[in-house]
């Protein structure tokens, strides 16, 4: 099973949806594979340390806050990425994540006398700026970001980003309310006019 193939069992394991909701067919490895996994819906998730987990659901919103449309925690997107932090990232994933992670989680504080969870939206959204300015020389904003090269060596901010978004629109709350969303589309269109205002139709669900 290559790295597509595993990432999309993640998927189908970690959000509940079948493999034809996101948009795919399963291979015979991938059935196997999905047949003997345990049931991530109700699995206890005990991976992060609780400041790590109070960080990352902070730096979730922060990225997708809550408007007019839910946000990540409504998404339950945390849960999402301390699973994938835990059980699908490779060795070398999980060690950039968790170390950028505690550099949050330690240096936050000091600078602005307390945690990032606890910093109101401008400061957070100040914080997560200048993490991109500090990974914007990596080659992940050329070829993981532009080109959807898969690159283990992303830095912490892009991983983050990476994360948060597919676990919010792989979701059933960010395929359904944010996303365009039609239960039953009788058939195929590719050439159906878009505004600027129109959002992306949700393949899920």
């Amino acid at each position: 099973m290559n790295r597509r193939e595993f990432l999309q069992c993640a998927a189908i394991l970690i959000t509940g949806v079948s493999a034809s909701q996101l948009g795919f067919t399963l291979s015979a490895e991938q059935t196997v594979y999905l047949a003997a996994a345990p049931d991530y819906n109700t699995t206890p998730v005990n991976f992060f340390t609780p400041v790590q987990r109070e960080t990352v659901t902070a730096m979730c919103e922060a990225i997708i806050p809550r408007t007019d449309t839910p946000g990540a925690i409504d998404a339950g997107v945390p849960r999402f990425l301390e699973l994938m932090v835990a059980d699908w990232l490779n060795d070398e994933e999980r060690g950039i994540f968790i170390s950028g992670l505690q550099d949050i989680a330690d240096r936050i504080p000091q600078e602005y006398g307390k945690p990032f969870s606890q910093l109101g939206p401008q400061e957070q959204l100040q914080i997560l700026e200048a993490l991109e300015d500090a990974a914007s020389d990596s080659s992940w904003y050329d070829l993981g970001n532009i080109q959807q090269v898969y690159m283990s060596d992303a830095p912490f901010i892009c991983q983050m980003k990476e994360l948060t978004i597919w676990g919010f629109f792989t979701s059933e709350v960010g395929g359904s309310q944010v996303l365009r969303y039609d239960p039953m589309p009788m058939y195929f269109d590719g050439d159906i006019p878009l505004s600027p205002d129109d959002s992306s139709w949700s393949n899920s669900f």
